[in-house]
């Protein structure tokens, strides 16, 4: 079975405006407390066949997980996909738009990730001896929240600075527009507005132009 997710992102920026959402969710559920804290490593690739990805993490991913990889990437056409280092533990993550939106950035994806047993070095050396190539290399640390049953997460990103990501992950696309709604909803409730898709996508191509001197670091640029 597919998992979606409805995914829409703040732009915060400082850390002044994280701790007034920390404060708002805590005012609105007083079960909103942080349940996790993390640092990540994500890296973004391009090209590459996805069939040629499947057929590249057998091997390193059980049978029932190849299969669900597979069924999502005869599915759908626009694709992004991901390797993940959070604290000791590495990840392949491979999203796929189900709207308008991009894969990359957009706000309804069917959503794949799943452990390896592979340091990060390794998996990303796969994925290149199957023809990806890199897109972009992205830092953050992460803190997660759990808010009206919709999961909140505070990013400090390198490049970005502050971003909240509100998500909600359901097991059926005939549920994307209800999540969506309940996220709006809440969003409203913190008194915070959605990135537009179009200046998240000009961020998104700057970092991409410019990550070697953002990755690892706390520098922050703008891109109205």
């Amino acid at each position: 079975m597919q998992s979606y997710e409805v995914e829409i992102k703040s732009l915060l920026g400082s850390e002044e405006k994280a701790q007034e959402l920390r404060t708002k969710m805590q005012k609105i559920d007083s079960s909103a407390n942080l349940i996790s804290r993390n640092k990540q490593l994500n890296h973004y690739f391009t090209g590459g066949a996805m069939a040629t990805l499947v057929k590249t993490m057998e091997g390193h991913l059980p049978f029932a997980v190849l299969k669900k990889l597979d069924d999502l990437v005869t599915r759908v056409t626009e694709i992004s996909v991901r390797t993940r280092h959070k604290d000791g533990i590495v990840y392949l993550v491979v999203k796929a738009s189900v709207g308008d939106d991009t894969s990359a950035n957009g706000v309804a994806r069917m959503e794949f990730e799943e452990l390896v047993d592979l340091t990060l070095e390794q998996l990303d050396r796969l994925l290149i001896a199957a023809g990806f190539r890199y897109q972009a290399k992205w830092s953050r640390e992460r803190e997660e929240y759990v808010c009206k049953r919709i999961t909140v997460c505070l990013d400090r990103n390198a490049g970005y600075g502050w971003l909240a990501e509100f998500e909600k992950v359901v097991p059926s696309d005939d549920l994307l527009a209800g999540a969506r709604a309940e996220i709006v909803e809440l969003m409203e409730e913190c008194g915070v507005e959605e990135l537009p898709q179009s200046r998240l996508e000009r961020m998104f191509a700057h970092y991409n132009a410019h990550w070697p001197e953002y990755y690892g670091t706390e520098k922050i640029f703008t891109v109205e």
